[in-house]
């Protein structure tokens, strides 16, 4: 039979089509094109009506049908022989899941459906369906169908059909029973597998409920199949029952999962247990509900939707990575906390470990010119500049001090928690106490940083010149640091980018804190026979407790420092030339340069174009990775925005009657 490309159809040309002794093949492309031509561009009178266009359609449809018997009986017979040869059972069971509960293996699927055509030459009804409804708004159109539309299409299908016998049932409850064993079967393997089942309340579990699915399910399905209603009560009443329980079980697993670490395939596969009960529940409906057709109506509404959903790589990813998102910027925030000062004694405070951080960066300043003097090829060059960066960054956290650039991206997430109750105005109040702090805070750390980095390295420089007659940085690499950080240059791109790395370094550290705790490694430290004997139990305790408390902040120093020596060669291998600017680093260099060529730098107007470019580095640094955050930060709490003219009135209000609360600490503790 040949078919004509879809725009060319047109209803008399479908009717003349119809072929019930068609391969199935054809008749599945036949009924493809049937539905395409329900959704085909709409009239003039169609478009004024308030019907779904569909719904417009399928009325003419069987209005021509009634006035046209020769057209109804074959069409209805090929209605009938697609269902027959079909095998409809994955319809019910399938539509919606994945067949391996696997996250990346779901996403490669996903991508095989958006990459490669399907065709009509199929047997399976689970994946025919895809092709009947390629687009999400037949959801709405199935959902809008009336009691008497659905009746009408009841009516035509059974001039398909032999004339039923007393008590036999429709012809889509066996495939619809089958689907529901299958679900059932599906759900207790899940639920009784020791991934899921470890990770669920106890107490919730106590009741068996998994176990007693099958029993449950096979007791409903005799009930059916006798018609025994007073049975099918009784059975119904306790599956639901059974289902209610497993939902309660599985639904604890996000709890546990926020305690222990969060796994993405974990949540994955509770996302997909909890729909199959779900589906479970829809079939229920469809089998003893008063009105089945329309349940029935509504279960393939409800199939369109989920059919859609598991096309989309974005919200697979969205949903399944939300609750990790939210792990990694909650760890952010506890570490976070620590570098808000809200009063004189945590402002001093900042001052003293912003001090210690800059001295410890004054030392790193010159291990970088000494990288760069060794001529090194670029890669092993950004290998030990890094490694540099990473073992000056471990150390200041070691030693409990601080880098100001680090600041915002941990801090962010504090922030975003704060956002969740401005809808009172304490809440509102409270928010822009933390906005005071934290821009305080974050002076204090540059300030602190800044205040000492520069002396150090420009007295380290004066030093040199006066006991071996030569600083240790000369003044040909003080023309190259003076070319390369002035604000004339690129700088500001590689500023912007740097807090890219600086935000991405917080997501490592929350990532890698969380694999710890949810593979249980400090136990394995704590516990381990072979460790403990060559430990000692109480070494091994400590470790144990070092690593859960610092395995973060390694995690994060060490990323930021090969990230901020590794990225630069590695993009410039592929065609990008960006680089880094951090803005404490910069100063050191820029001080270094300073003390190489004397006094007369400060009439080089190229002196104070770096000054400017160091200042707007920091600027960058701070607000992009800032920004990166907070936005992470929110939408992995499901926190939307929407009254910000509000919150910007109350900051900037605060700022008029109150400006010193942004740049000094209260003078009493609140």
């Amino acid at each position: 039979m040949l078919i004509r490309p879809a725009k060319t159809w047109d209803l008399t040309a479908l009717l003349n089509a119809a072929d019930p002794r068609a391969q199935l093949a054809a008749r599945n492309l036949w009924l493809a094109r049937l539905l395409e031509w329900l959704r085909h561009p709409a009239s003039r009178e169609e478009s004024a009506s308030q019907t779904p266009l569909p719904l417009l359609r399928l009325k003419h449809l069987l209005n021509v049908l009634d006035r046209h018997p020769e057209h109804a009986k074959p069409i209805a017979e090929l209605l009938n022989s697609i269902w027959r040869d079909v095998e409809a059972v994955g319809l019910f069971a399938d539509v919606g899941f994945a067949p391996r509960v696997a996250l990346w293996s779901e996403c490669f699927h996903r991508l095989r459906l958006h990459l490669l055509p399907r065709t009509a030459d199929t047997d399976d009804l689970a994946e025919l369906f895809d092709l009947l409804f390629p687009e999400e708004s037949d959801e709405q159109w199935l959902l809008a169908m009336d009691e008497d539309l659905i009746q009408r299409l009841s009516d035509l299908l059974a001039l398909g059909q032999a004339a039923p016998q007393a008590g036999t049932p429709k012809p889509w409850i066996e495939p619809m029973l089958s689907g529901l064993t299958a679900l059932v079967s599906a759900v207790r393997s899940s639920g009784l597998n020791g991934t899921l089942r470890r990770r669920m309340s106890v107490e919730l579990l106590g009741t068996r409920p998994f176990e007693q699915l099958a029993s449950a399910c096979e007791s409903l399905i005799q009930a059916l199949h006798g018609q025994d209603q007073a049975a099918i009560q009784q059975s119904l009443q306790y599956l639901r029952a059974l289902l209610e329980a497993c939902h309660r079980a599985a639904a604890s697993v996000p709890e546990h999962l926020e305690q222990y670490g969060v796994s993405v395939d974990i949540m994955f596969a509770v996302e997909q247990l909890l729909a199959r009960i779900q589906r479970i529940e829809a079939l229920l409906d469809c089998l003893s509900g008063e009105h089945p057709q329309q349940e029935l109506v509504r279960l393939l509404a409800t199939l369109v939707r989920v059919g859609h959903e598991r096309r989309s790589i974005r919200t697979l990813f969205a949903s399944h990575y939300s609750l990790l998102a939210r792990k990694v910027a909650e760890r952010s925030a506890e570490t976070g906390e620590h570098y808000i000062t809200r009063d004189r004694a945590d402002y001093r405070l900042m001052l003293r470990h912003a001090a210690g951080g800059g001295a410890i960066i004054a030392g790193t300043t010159f291990v970088k010119f000494l990288v760069m003097a060794l001529g090194l090829s670029a890669l092993w060059s950004g290998f030990w500049a890094g490694a540099n960066y990473a073992a000056s960054f471990v150390i200041i956290h070691l030693l409990h001090w601080t880098v100001a650039t680090k600041q915002p991206a941990m801090t962010a997430p504090a922030m975003a928690q704060k956002l969740e109750h401005i809808e009172t105005e304490e809440g509102l109040q409270s928010f822009v106490d933390e906005v005071a702090n934290l821009l305080r805070s974050q002076m204090a750390g540059i300030l602190g940083n800044l205040a000492v980095v520069a002396p150090v390295v420009l007295g380290v420089q004066v030093l040199c010149q006066l006991i071996f007659g030569a600083p240790l940085v000369g003044p040909q690499q003080a023309n190259y640091v003076l070319h390369s950080l002035t604000l004339l240059g690129p700088s500001l791109i590689f500023a912007a980018f740097t807090g890219v790395l600086l935000f991405s370094s917080s997501l490592i550290a929350g990532w890698v804190e969380n694999w710890f705790v949810f593979r249980r490694l400090d136990a394995a430290i704590a516990w381990n026979p072979g460790l403990i004997a060559r430990l000692g139990a109480a070494r091994a305790q400590r470790w144990a407790h070092w690593w859960r408390a610092n395995i973060s902040g390694v995690a994060a120093n060490v990323s930021l420092g090969l990230m901020l020596g590794l990225v630069p060669p590695v993009l410039g291998f592929i065609g990008l030339p960006l680089d880094v600017r951090h803005v404490t680093l910069s100063t050191g260099q820029l001080a270094a340069a300073a003390g190489a060529l004397g006094p007369d730098i400060l009439k080089l107007s190229a002196f104070w174009w770096c000054v400017a470019g160091i200042a707007c580095t920091g600027v960058l640094n701070l607000g992009v990775s800032f920004y990166l955050a907070m936005k992470v930060a929110l939408r992995s709490r499901g926190i939307r925005l929407s009254d910000r003219a509000r919150v910007t009135s109350a900051i900037w209000q605060r700022l008029r009657e109150q400006p010193r609360s942004f740049f000094l600490p209260p003078k009493q503790s609140q």
